[in-house]
């Protein structure tokens, strides 16, 4: 399990929402990234040095300081896309091997490089995401297929770079898989009791759970 790339957004003009710029183009970059908790969220910050995002109301912030996309699922796409999918395609920060990281936990923990990593949430698709593969019902597509990719907040600052090994430090005791949660605030409502189990979800959609499990 190791991290193939990291991934740095580049500014980009964005045409799909009333926002100046767009960085969801990330591309590759060499040697160690600084990676830190930006704060909260609404400012633009996320835990990769040389990173941010636009899109402040939405993006960024603890919760989702680094974005994790496996190139297994990338190959997945790019086969039925019929089109290459470069590291970084989907906007992720990190580019990973040999872990299924839609089949981590929330809460879980990875060691990679000096930092500590926990994964918060899943990815939820929006408009820039699908004007920038330019495909065809891309988010009805992205969010039936169930593989959104992990959000993850900064436990310890440090050091990444790409072939980090992903170290699996601590899996809670739930079964809350970043799948399912995904898919719990989708298209499958009725799994949103069973977030309750997941302490380490982003305070709003931990309460969304709550509440939907004492009804």
């Amino acid at each position: 399990m190791e991290v193939l790339s990291v991934n740095v957004g580049r500014p980009q003009p964005n045409p799909w929402k009333r926002l100046p710029a767009t960085g969801i183009d990330k591309r590759p970059v060499t040697g160690p990234v600084a990676v830190r908790a930006p704060g909260p969220k609404g400012t633009g910050a996320v835990g990769l040095a040389g990173d941010r995002v636009y899109d402040v109301r939405h993006h960024g912030g603890d919760d989702q300081a680094v974005y994790a996309y496996a190139r297994e699922d990338l190959d997945t796409w790019a086969r039925e896309l019929g089109r290459p999918l470069p590291n970084g395609s989907f906007g992720e920060n990190l580019t990973t091997t040999g872990i299924d990281v839609n089949s981590a936990l929330i809460g879980e923990r990875w060691r990679i490089g000096s930092t500590v990593l926990e994964v918060s949430c899943p990815r939820i698709p929006c408009a820039t995401f699908a004007g920038w593969l330019r495909e065809e019902g891309w988010l009805q597509r992205f969010t039936a297929a169930a593989l959104p990719g992990p959000y993850l907040r900064v436990i310890e600052p440090g050091e990444l770079a790409a072939g980090d090994a992903v170290e699996v430090l601590l899996r809670p005791g739930h079964d809350v898989t970043v799948a399912l949660c995904f898919r719990a605030l989708t298209t499958e409502p009725g799994l949103l009791p069973r977030l309750a189990a997941a302490t380490a979800l982003p305070a709003a959609d931990y309460e969304t759970a709550r509440r939907r499990s004492q009804t």
